[in-house]
């Protein structure tokens, strides 16, 4: 099946295909729309079972970036990388040939961090390109993505809180965390520190246990954590978690979590409205890390200004809840419809202004 033909192709701008012979690089980097300004989404390195495999979620993550930076507000159009490679395998060299690709592109795209691949990768990337976000050297240091991510999802969190119990407060909630990484354990700690109480659970069981250790959270099998007695359920891992499988064992009233692509489909989404399961869509409250790293874009950097800004995607949850109940449809059409006329909106201005 060609790029064209794939059934999550979404009228993306460019797909470019990477292959590099001396450092064995296979790398694909998606550009879905440029409407707002460049395409700028972070690199995920991953043992893809096969190039299909790849491409369906480097094409979903950049649509997905798409909405999430129309919704932040950000001059940013939606982009993402991925890297088909084990990540022990991941060499400062193949780092450098896919930094090489970047570059090519003259600022066409901005890459940043996302799965197996850290700060000190971006660092390395940087070596080739300046078209990087997240840097933890240079002049604005906006540094690792993650305690910024995990504050947006908690304001998210908060908003859904809100929305459903009348009260944004986590003293007393329960909060099942599925994947203990930089994300899902900050998330962790913002909850605990909060009064809220937390279950976890990831694949890496030295992860949860640290979360544990610090934060007295309780750990759970892996795939227990589906079926744990919770107020908001938060996958923090990888997508396609929340699915017609597991929404059936979910005992949460809220899905509110850091991981991309969390409903396995559309269908996900009406499934979980029928069952009565308000869910935060996950492109809005994951925006914090793209937030905090626009002052790498920009060149400088503000600290309130960012946190100011990541703390109310609460009202823009509120605001898609809202809708979605006076609608009576799934919170994850009407992000995409509000991210849609934001887009148009561009498009027209742009028609306009053509025409003067």
């Amino acid at each position: 099946m060609g790029t064209f033909e794939h059934p999550e192709f979404a009228g993306h701008d460019r797909v470019i295909h990477i292959a590099d012979r001396v450092t064995g690089l296979r790398a694909i980097i998606a550009m879905h729309d440029r409407t707002l300004g460049p395409a700028v989404g972070g690199c995920r390195v991953f043992p893809y079972a096969n190039e299909g495999d790849a491409l369906s979620d480097v094409l979903r993550l950049s649509k997905g970036m798409t909405y999430k930076n129309a919704l932040a507000g950000l001059p940013f159009g939606g982009g993402k990388s991925v890297i088909i490679a084990d990540p022990s395998a991941k060499t400062p060299e193949l780092i450098r040939a896919f930094g090489q690709a970047v570059d090519e592109l003259a600022g066409q795209y901005w890459t940043g961090e996302d799965v197996n691949f850290g700060a000190e990768d971006v660092e390395i990337l940087a070596e080739r390109t300046p078209y990087v976000l997240g840097r933890t050297k240079g002049s604005t240091h906006t540094g690792d993505p993650s305690p910024f991510t995990a504050r947006g999802v908690f304001a998210g969190m908060k908003g859904a809180l809100e929305h459903v119990f009348g009260s944004d407060g986590l003293t007393g909630r329960r909060v099942a965390i599925q994947g203990a990484g930089h994300v899902g354990f900050n998330l962790a700690k913002l909850v605990t520190e909060a009064g809220g109480e937390v279950v976890i659970a990831d694949v890496r069981a030295e992860s949860a246990e640290q979360a544990s250790d610090e934060l007295g959270a309780s750990v759970v099998p892996p795939e227990a954590i589906y079926d744990q007695e919770c107020d908001v359920f938060a996958p923090c891992a990888m997508g396609a978690t929340v699915n017609e499988q597991t929404i059936p064992r979910l005992k949460a009233r809220i899905i509110c979590g850091a991981a991309n692509n969390q409903l396995s489909g559309p269908g996900a989404g009406q499934l979980l409205l029928e069952r009565g399961i308000t869910y935060a869509p996950d492109y809005v409250v994951n925006a914090g890390g793209i937030i905090n790293a626009f002052g790498d874009f920009t060149g400088s950097y503000d600290l309130n200004d960012v946190i100011a800004k990541i703390d109310a995607i609460a009202g823009t949850v509120g605001k898609i809840l809202d809708t979605a109940r006076t609608e009576r449809r799934p919170s994850h059409e009407i992000a995409d419809a509000m991210a849609e006329a934001i887009l148009a909106a561009a498009r027209n201005d742009r028609v306009t202004a053509a025409l003067r």
